[in-house]
Formats: C-alpha cells, sequence, structure tokens
C-alpha cells in the first residue's frame, strides 16, 4: 500500500508526515466535543431535562423510560439518568465496530469520517433543544461510530509497516485526545452551568466544527484509503495453532476483568460527578482569588494527570526493565483492576469522614483522579499493546473489536451500577465499586503464571 508519508516524505513537521498534526488537531477537537457534552450530561438530565415539566416534552420519553423500567423495574430520577448516560457511553464504544465495516467495506475511510463529524456537529447543536435530547444522543452515537475508528487507521497508514515512528506516532496522538479532553470540562462544563445548558452543548458543537473544518484542509496530505474491495488470490484457510488457540483463550478471559474496570472507571462522569456537585466542598482560597471550583472541572483531572503521569509510568517500567523487575503484561493489568479499588476506598472513606448531610474537601477527589489515572496507566494501553502482540494476524481486526467492546459492556454495567446510587449510604456505594476492582484483581493474579506463559509477555 502506498503511504502518504512515501508521497510527501519531504514534508514532515518535528520528524513526522504532516498529515499526523492534522489528525492530532482533529482528533483533539473532536474529543473536546465529546468530553465537553459528557460532563453535563448527567447534571443536565438530573437538574433539568428529565425533570417534570421538561422529560414530557423530549421525543420519545415515554417509551424509553417503559423500556428501562420493564427491564430494571421502576426508576427515580437519578437512576433513570445513570441509566441513560451508561447506554449512551456504551453504545459510543459499540458503533466504531460498525462503523469500521461500513469504510472498509463500502464508503472507505474519508468519507466515512466525515459523515461521522456531520452527524456529531448536528448532535451537539440537537442537544441546545429539549425536544431533541435522545435523537440528539442517538445522533452523536452515530456520528462517534462512523468517525472513531476511521481517524485512528489514518494515522498508521501515514508510515510504512516497518517505520519505527509508528508506535510514537500514535502516543502523539494519544496526547491529543487528553489535551481535547482536559479543556473541554474547563470550556463547556463552565459555559453550561454558569450562562445556560444551550452554551455548553453549543460550544462542544463549535468543537466538532472546527475538527471538521481541520481535517478537510489536511485531506491532501492524508493517506488515500485502504483498497479492501481489491481482488485477492484465493488462500487457504489456515487454522489456529495450538499456542494461537491458548493466547486466544487468555485474551478472552482477560476481557472479564477489562469489562469490570471501565464499570467502575466509568463512575467518573456520572456517579463521582453527582459526588463533585452535592457533597464536596469546592471552595478554593488561593490568596489573590477565593471561590468554588464548578463541577464540571474535576472531569479536567483524569486527562491531565494522563500527559502528566504518562512520562513518569514509562520511565518506571524503563528503569525495573533494567533491574529485570518489570511486571508481567498480565500483572500490569491486575495492578491497574486494584488501582480501580483502592480509588474507590479513598472515596469510601470521605464518605465516612463526612458523615450525613456534610460535604468533604476536593482534595479527595483529587486523591481519587491520581489513583484512578494510574490504575488506567497500568491497565488500558497495555491492554491494545497485548493484543496485537498475541492475536493471530488473521483474525487481529476481530479480536481488537472484541477487546474494545469491553469498553462498551462496562459503561452498560456503570450504569446499571450507578443506578443504586441514591438509594445507598455513599460509602457503601463506593466500597462496592471497591470491591468489584479488587475481586478482578486477585482473579487475574491468581492466574498471573499461567496467563504469562500462554501469552508470552
Amino acid at each position: 500500500m502506498v503511504t502518504a508519508h512515501a508521497e510527501t516524505a519531504e514534508k514532515e513537521i518535528f520528524g513526522h508526515p504532516r498529515g499526523l498534526t492534522y489528525l492530532f488537531t482533529t482528533e483533539m477537537w473532536e474529543r473536546f466535543s465529546y468530553y465537553g457534552m459528557r460532563s453535563l450530561l448527567i447534571l443536565y438530565m438530573v437538574k433539568y431535562i428529565l425533570l417534570p415539566g421538561h422529560a414530557e416534552q423530549v421525543l420519545g420519553y415515554a417509551s424509553m423510560r417503559d423500556a428501562l423500567e420493564f427491564a430494571f423495574g421502576p426508576l427515580a430520577l437519578q437512576p433513570l439518568a445513570s441509566q441513560i448516560y451508561g447506554l449512551y457511553t456504551a453504545f459510543v464504544y459499540l458503533t466504531p465496530i460498525f462503523g469500521g465495516l461500513l469504510a472498509d467495506r463500502l464508503l472507505g475511510q474519508r468519507r466515512t469520517v466525515i459523515i461521522g463529524a456531520v452527524l456529531m456537529a448536528l448532535g451537539h447543536f440537537m442537544m441546545a433543544f429539549e425536544s431533541l435530547f435522545l435523537v440528539a444522543l442517538l445522533t452523536l452515537i452515530l456520528g462517534n461510530g462512523a468517525f472513531k475508528p476511521n481517524i485512528s487507521t489514518q494515522v498508521g497508514g501515514l508510515y510504512a509497516q516497518d517505520d519505527p515512528r509508528r508506535d510514537r506516532a500514535y502516543s502523539i496522538f494519544y496526547v491529543g485526545i487528553n489535551i481535547g479532553a482536559f479543556f473541554s470540562p474547563l470550556i463547556c462544563g463552565t459555559l453550561g452551568e454558569s450562562v445556560g445548558w444551550g452554551y455548553g452543548f453549543g460550544a462542544a458543537g463549535v468543537g466538532m466544527v472546527i475538527a471538521l473544518v481541520t481535517y478537510f484542509f489536511g485531506l491532501r496530505v492524508l493517506p488515500p484509503d485502504a483498497r479492501t474491495t481489491s481482488i485477492r488470490a484465493p488462500h487457504e484457510v489456515r487454522r489456529f495453532t495450538s499456542q494461537e488457540r491458548r493466547a486466544v483463550i487468555a485474551l478472552l478471559f482477560l476481557c472479564i476483568p477489562m469489562t469490570c474496570f471501565w464499570a467502575g472507571y466509568e463512575q467518573q462522569g456520572n456517579t463521582i460527578a453527582l459526588w463533585a456537585d452535592a457533597f464536596t466542598d469546592r471552595s478554593i482560597d488561593l490568596g489573590i482569588w477565593t471561590g468554588l471550583i464548578p463541577t464540571t472541572w474535576f472531569q479536567a483531572f483524569n486527562p491531565f494527570m494522563i500527559f502528566a503521569f504518562t512520562p513518569l509510568v514509562l520511565a518506571l517500567w524503563r528503569r525495573q526493565a533494567r533491574r529485570g523487575s518489570e511486571p508481567s503484561t498480565v500483572a500490569k493489568i491486575a495492578y491497574g483492576c486494584f488501582g480501580l479499588a483502592i480509588a474507590n476506598l479513598i472515596m469510601a472513606a470521605a464518605a465516612w469522614h463526612t458523615g450525613d448531610g456534610g460535604t468533604a474537601s476536593w482534595l479527595w477527589l483529587f486523591a481519587y483522579f491520581v489513583v484512578i489515572t494510574l490504575g488506567e496507566l497500568y491497565l488500558s494501553p497495555v491492554g491494545l499493546s497485548l493484543v496485537t502482540k498475541v492475536a493471530p494476524s488473521t483474525h487481529l481486526s476481530l479480536l481488537m473489536g472484541v477487546w474494545l467492546a469491553t469498553s462498551f459492556l462496562g459503561n452498560f454495567v456503570a450504569g446499571w451500577l450507578g443506578s443504586y446510587w441514591s438509594g445507598m449510604e455513599k460509602a457503601n456505594f463506593f466500597l462496592m465499586i471497591a470491591a468489584i476492582g479488587a475481586v478482578t484483581g486477585l482473579m487475574v493474579w491468581a492466574v498471573n503464571r499461567p496467563l504469562k506463559a500462554l501469552l508470552r509477555t
């Protein structure tokens, strides 16, 4: 396949093809729009759109509520909002499978990305209209499914298969994701909370329009669509070797703790946002400025810590590797689950400390985000790397799709778990999430040695 890099080798920025700059910027603004809207979503539902007098105006609301109550029983305001939040974030991680198939089989990556960006921009602007709330969520889900998988594959298309810059390019691309995720709650969240919900959602829509315009400007230096419909010589279907079969089984087993981790991790935009809003003392005194930290700003902690801690974690692993003590991939996944457990134990301690009706210092949430971010860094990128290393090449895309589907299941379970928030003591709720992290971590740790042998990592 001819890559954009091969065609424009002389046109580089900081040692990488110019196309990476456009893809980086496009993804940064897309993530700005996604996380900006998500930082407002649970608060918007419990404080406005699902309240009597507003909910009745939402197209499809009665049918949605009836379906959820048929599955889960009667739902009060907060449990209903958590279920909707969980369904939205879950399907955001399911539809990319179909978006990838659409690009591979029919439209190509470029056209599918453009369609996805247009749908997402429309979805964000529709959020400003009460009656279109559920229609907007559906539009965003479909747009994300078309956009997300195809923007990522184009990064790899900028480089030859053996180009050592490919891994670094994806690291740079990941930084773009977290820059967008960092600034979005500060801008969209502040506008939504302080000026009006529509202004926050509108800002997310503007971010998506900027992403679309950036992508259009970069088309001339982006890689061509992969030719997946070309005629190939017939080949014999190769069966898995015994080692490949064992590796696939091991990967499928590890999908269980991955799902459990995401179920706890995704409480950040759900019950953690509710805790920050109602149970946190958000006052801060910097001497020259005193005020309240907006609730949505706490959603910026995690992305900021990701790009702040990543160099430190990588340096630690390099140091451990030199000493021969770097944990195995499976052990790192176990540590990630333990990070989820410890982070929620911190929140349980905060709930015990405040007692009934009190508010906890915002520093408890800061400590929570420090620990859960470290857990994420030990688990999420390590898992993606694991799939690319051990999955049989003939089934790599399929197994990557299965692996990413753990985020779909995890977000779905997260919404279900979040529905218990208003009916439980807050300390007990956090203990429940901590127990999920601890049990799955122990489960992975218990099978570390056999899985390490099967995966050869």
